[in-house]
């Protein structure tokens, strides 16, 4: 049976939406279909970290996106200093999710991906060919789409995960969280505010429109996830916690929710993955939750399109799990560490704590490490044993020569393989390449010559008269064959 579409995506939110804008953009054919039939203001997530930022400028959307927002430099009660990070973007900023999904999607469909709204799955199937989804559309009529590829990006009660029969092991972390969008009549003097006592917690985030995110928590009132909110709990709470419920009005939303811990065991079932929250849950602290599932997004789109094309191995799908499995990992254990920690009721631990944060901010190796780890600047990826000392890393937002300005991540816009390569190297050993791979110049002194990921990271480096004798066995062993076809 011919495939409607190379990838079907279930779920529309921001991870769907990477992975589609990526794919669409690398000429890969894809559908998203989103259960939801109209924009909504209930959204969660609101702070986009630097490293999340970075591959968004490397899709040109990130200067867009933070002039929606609030740039944070520190989060002082949690220890955390952005500015030394060696990143364009040395802050958190604080968005709403939908002005995240909004620059995604306008790239997305720019590219010629298909969003259809309204479009339930009730039921998939896979073969050694393809997968067959079915959809239930807002008119209550059913079909079936099928795809060489499905991509589950349907959050936390995935039907993808359900339909494949994954368990999602875990437990739950924090229950009856209120969460709202208010007006405060009196901001508090930090642009960001957060603290725990034994009454409960408080976190109080700027939007640039004016209204602020509240996320409050009363230990002494834990409520099933449907109960109603009263506005007046978040006020108390507030009060309780901070002194002052900062004459907080007119809310424009409120929810209620619990927060678990949970990870499914694999994120590849043959010709169906899993991405984003489908894959992974943890606790709102410290906000990595729409980072992580944007990021599996990048990781996954430049494999499936290589894949897809033709000039990579079907094998290749398996290090999507290998590489971003042991980051949600890192995130579940990060984020439960910070709600655990805000936790703390006994006044004699929270002391404890607080004394704790004040000696590890002021301590720049400690901080720098912490701030690397939240923003996830930091994170790489396992490299071969004997690999040089940068493959796996982040690459470094480096100048690059040329006529006009150039930055390393402005060149990655294309969504190709980049080669660096020092100043007045020969640049020919890419030309059978072309397709794949561009190739740029050092805009300093350097030895090193690098071949960058699509998304980022480092494939592979050599130092000096290396890296002229081992660039070919990279491309090859990186990019595909020099000509023809790879089967699968």
């Amino acid at each position: 049976m011919r495939p409607d579409t190379d990838v079907l995506i279930v779920g529309g939110g921001p991870t769907g939406l990477m992975l589609a804008g990526d794919l669409a953009a690398a000429g890969v054919s894809c559908v998203i279909l989103e259960r939801r039939d109209q924009e909504s203001n209930l959204t969660r997530a609101f702070g986009v970290h630097a490293r999340t930022l970075e591959l968004l400028d490397a899709r040109g959307l990130a200067d867009d996106l933070v002039a929606t927002g609030v740039p944070v430099s520190s989060l002082g009660p949690f220890g955390l200093r952005f500015l030394s990070l060696p990143t364009r973007f040395p802050y958190v900023l604080m968005t709403p999710q939908y002005e995240t999904e909004r620059v995604l999607a306008d790239r997305a469909l720019a590219a010629g991906a298909m969003i259809v709204p309204g479009a339930e799955v009730v039921a998939l199937r896979q073969d050694a060919e393809g997968v067959d989804v079915t959809v239930r559309e807002a008119g209550g009529a059913t079909r079936t789409l099928r795809a060489r590829y499905a991509v589950g990006t349907d959050g936390v009660r995935s039907t993808v995960r359900r339909e494949l029969g994954l368990p999602f092991p875990g437990r739950s972390a924090v229950r009856s969280v209120m969460i709202c969008d208010v007006r405060l009549l009196e901001p508090p003097p930090e642009t960001v505010t957060a603290r725990a006592t034994g009454a409960g917690f408080v976190f109080i985030a700027p939007f640039s429109d004016g209204w602020h995110r509240v996320i409050a928590w009363n230990r002494r009132n834990q409520l099933p996830d449907t109960a109603p909110v009263d506005f007046e709990e978040v006020r108390r709470v507030t009060r309780a916690v901070l002194g002052s419920d900062l004459g907080m009005h007119d809310p424009r939303w409120i929810s209620r929710f619990h927060s678990d811990e949970r990870q499914v065991p694999h994120y590849r079932d043959r010709r169906i993955f899993l991405a984003g929250d489908a894959a992974h849950v943890h606790s709102p602290a410290g906000g990595m939750g729409m980072n992580t599932g944007l990021q599996d997004a990048v990781n996954l789109a430049w494999k499936l399109a290589a894949v897809i094309q033709g000039w990579a191995p079907e094998g290749l799908l398996d290090t999507y799990h290998d590489e971003r499995y042991p980051v949600g990992r890192r995130v579940l254990r990060t984020s439960g560490t910070i709600l655990r920690a805000a936790l703390l009721r006994p006044r004699v631990l929270l002391r404890l704590r607080d004394t704790a944060l004040r000696v590890a901010s002021s301590l720049p190796p400690i901080a720098r490490r912490m701030a690397g780890a939240i923003s996830m600047i930091d994170l790489a990826y396992p490299a071969p044993r004997g690999s040089h000392p940068l493959a796996g890393h982040r690459a470094p937002d480096i100048p690059l020569a040329g006529d006009a300005p150039r930055r390393l991540y402005r060149a990655l816009r294309p969504g190709r393989f980049l080669l660096v390569v020092p100043p007045g190297t020969d640049g020919s050993a890419i030309a059978a390449w072309r397709d794949r791979v561009d190739l740029a110049t050092a805009g300093g002194p350097t030895r090193t010559t690098v071949l960058v990921r699509p998304d980022g990271y480092i494939a592979w480096a050599a130092d000096g008269p290396g890296a002229r004798t081992g660039v070919r066995t990279a491309l090859r062993q990186w990019c595909g064959p020099a000509t023809g076809r790879v089967a699968h």
